[in-house]
């Protein structure tokens, strides 16, 4: 097998380019940088375009947030890329992005605001220097002061499950809602719905499959399952677990990260992976997994797996078969791989970069 690629987002000023080498000729599994692409503040977050993969998207999470446009492959290369294109982001600390063929989609967090703007595959790349946006509603601060005193749009999705029309979904950690869009005549983003949570649960990621929607709580650490159905029918609340086993959990402990493979010939039985940070153990943070085997709305905590890493804010499935984990450590910029063993049910870990070779990574695109 060739050496994969992985792109990396951090809380640098760099997006950062790996080389994994899962079968090298000799020896164990290698992880290795290849590149860094300098581009701006904190480039936390970063897309691809569906329809060239050599393009790619991230947001600069500062006051004055901006997006940018880096293409990679010249020279026939994918190590470092080019920033070609640069435009503001409609708010505050865009961390989340949503590229269409057509369309950037922009979560600006601090603002409360999405904002949109026209892309294309070719130069200028972004076609307008003005995005339209939208400031999402809220009422009052949540319980938890600090994190919700304001609206704080955490992520972009497409809604899988509407097969009728394109529907955003878009978790709201300070409004503890789940926000549901569709497009209106005009082709702008409105409001068509939301789903609410617990009190200062935070929503920060979702994922859903076949009828059934999750939702990853950040700040009390938990996994929110609803009954997820076509609009006009409203979602309805099934159960909530929490991402770790051990009570009580620590204030200061917050869930990231949320993924859901799908299955395929080589894990067929189907796992949701959360990741867990700032757990005090000696063996780092956790990723726990959860078995859909008795349904998609009873998932059960079966294994969680030590990490070694601190403060593990993203992570990512790559390889054939989505065979390999990546996963960073923004405490201490630490990058590890993992491999899937018993059928997805845990994880192995099979190469790493030490400290500081990748500035505290905070999310990863297998290229």
């Amino acid at each position: 097998m060739a050496p994969l690629t992985i792109l990396v987002a951090s809380y640098t000023d760099s997006i950062y380019t790996l080389s994994f080498d899962p079968t090298p000729l000799t020896g164990s599994p290698t992880l290795k940088l290849v590149a860094r692409t300098p581009v701006g503040y904190h480039p936390s977050w970063i897309a691809s375009h569906p329809s060239d993969k050599s393009l790619i998207y991230t947001g600069l999470e500062q006051a004055d947030g901006e997006v940018v446009a880096i293409k990679y492959g010249r020279d026939g290369t994918i190590e470092g890329g080019d920033v070609v294109a640069r435009a503001k982001s409609g708010g505050a600390d865009p961390c989340t992005l949503l590229v269409t063929d057509d369309e950037l989609i922009i979560g600006n967090y601090s603002s409360g605001t999405i904002a949109t703007l026209p892309i294309s595959t070719s130069t200028p790349y972004i076609l307008s220097p003005n995005p339209w946006t939208l400031s999402m509603p809220f009422e009052h601060a949540g319980r938890n002061k600090y994190r919700q005193s304001s609206s704080h749009p955490h992520q972009i999705i497409f809604n899988p499950l509407n097969q009728t029309e394109k529907e955003l979904l878009i978790p709201d950690l300070g409004a503890d809602k789940v926000w549901r869009l569709t497009k209106r005549s005009d082709g702008k983003w409105t409001i068509c719905g939301h789903i609410d949570f617990e009190a200062g649960g935070g929503p920060r990621h979702v994922i859903a499959r076949g009828t059934t929607l999750y939702t990853l709580l950040e700040l009390t650490s938990k996994l929110a399952v609803h009954a997820f159905p076509p609009l006009p029918a409203l979602p309805t609340p099934l159960t909530s677990l929490f991402t770790l086993s051990a009570s009580p959990i620590p204030d200061n402990m917050l869930a990231a990260e949320i993924l859901l493979p799908e299955p395929n010939a080589s894990f067929p039985e189907t796992f949701i992976y959360t990741s867990n940070r700032n757990d005090p153990h000696s063996e780092g943070d956790t990723i726990a997994i959860f078995s859909l085997a008795a349904g998609e709305g009873q998932p059960e905590l079966v294994n969680e797996v030590r990490t070694g890493l601190n403060h593990v804010r993203a992570m990512a499935f790559g390889g054939d078969e989505d065979k390999y984990l990546t996963v960073g450590g923004v405490e201490g910029s630490e990058v590890k791989v993992f491999e899937r063993i018993d059928g997805g049910k845990g994880l192995k870990e099979i190469a790493k970069l030490g400290g500081d070779v990748v500035g505290r990574p905070t999310g990863f695109l297998w290229y």
